[in-house]
């Protein structure tokens, strides 16, 4: 447990603090104006990009904020949907910067599009087979458990490989919406550290629960080599 808390507890702290700042950065950047709302903002950029056939529709819940690869839509909650801020033009340009990363066919979308079932597949066994695997372990099936708790590696391995390659992908999303924002005239470069404020704080999240994956591979890949070394 205290190797465990060693590795994870800072990435798990540095994950509160990206949740803090998404918190305090969206209620702040929610109280300046924008120009117009969340929706018609990425209708514009989407427009100008030639996605007239994207829609845009309202969806629920609290930042629940996303563009759908499947249904190629832009859903938005109703606060950034209808917000007059800069906080709903940022995020709703963020949302159809993957609109535009799907319809360039963006190296990094396709790959992590590809990678969703073979995440989710790796994430329900791994949460499993690590239960299942240290009751062995605990047990005394010290031979089977190391082999159940190599698939629950295996199988978290996946999620992490998704996480890693989400990455430059949110990165890049929320720096084409800049980009857009501005070029359309939505904001004006002055008012861009607005809605950076917002992006940057969205972005650490990712990056904190992508650090949050690795120290927690890295935790089981050394319980995995202990007992490799023992049995050996």
């Amino acid at each position: 447990m205290f190797t465990y808390l060693i590795l994870v507890g800072p990435a798990i702290l540095l994950a509160l603090y990206a949740q803090w700042r998404v918190s305090s950065a969206y209620s702040q950047m929610s109280q300046v104006p924008a120009r117009m709302t969340g929706a018609e903002a990425a209708r514009r950029i989407l427009n100008s990009a030639g996605l007239h056939d994207i829609p845009i529709e309202q969806t629920h819940g609290h930042l629940s904020d996303h563009y759908d690869p499947s249904a190629k839509v832009v859903r938005l909650s109703q606060e950034v949907y209808h917000g007059h801020s800069m906080a709903s033009v940022g995020i709703a340009a963020h949302e159809v910067g993957h609109a535009i990363q799907d319809a360039r066919n963006y190296s990094p979308l396709v790959i992590r599009n590809m990678a969703v079932p073979a995440a989710g597949f790796g994430s329900s066994l791994s949460s499993v087979l690590f239960l299942v695997a240290f009751a062995m372990l605990f047990s005394g099936a010290t031979a089977l458990g190391t082999w159940v708790l190599l698939i629950a590696i295996v199988g978290f391995s996946l999620v992490v490989f998704f996480q890693l390659i989400n990455l430059p992908v949110e990165f890049d999303a929320s720096s084409r919406a800049k980009d857009e924002l501005i070029s359309h005239g939505i904001i004006s470069s002055g008012e861009l550290p607005y809605v950076s404020k917002v992006l940057n704080a969205a972005a650490l999240t990712y990056v904190a629960g992508t650090l949050s994956s690795i120290m927690t591979l890295a935790y089981y890949l050394l319980q995995y080599a202990g007992l490799s070394q023992s049995d050996g």
